[in-house]
């Protein structure tokens, strides 16, 4: 029974080919949420390498004043 309410295990987006890059906003706002935070892994789907990688880029976008640091 239990094998019916089973997650499907979420893919690491970055892992697939996709790239974070701090200077496209609305990639970056994706993993922000709406106070300004960074989303964690479970929510992001990411692995840890990129995880870190993502939140780099996150406080290089912040930093450049690209995103706001609060909402």
């Amino acid at each position: 029974m239990a094998e019916f309410y089973r997650k499907k295990k979420k893919i690491c987006q970055m892992c697939a080919g996709k790239d974070v890059d701090y200077k496209d906003v609305m990639i970056v706002s994706k993993y922000i949420t709406e106070k300004g935070k960074i989303m964690p892994r479970r929510m992001t789907g990411a692995c840890a390498k990129h995880q870190r990688h993502i939140a780099q880029q996150i406080k290089y976008a912040r930093y450049m004043a690209l995103i706001p640091y609060v909402k």
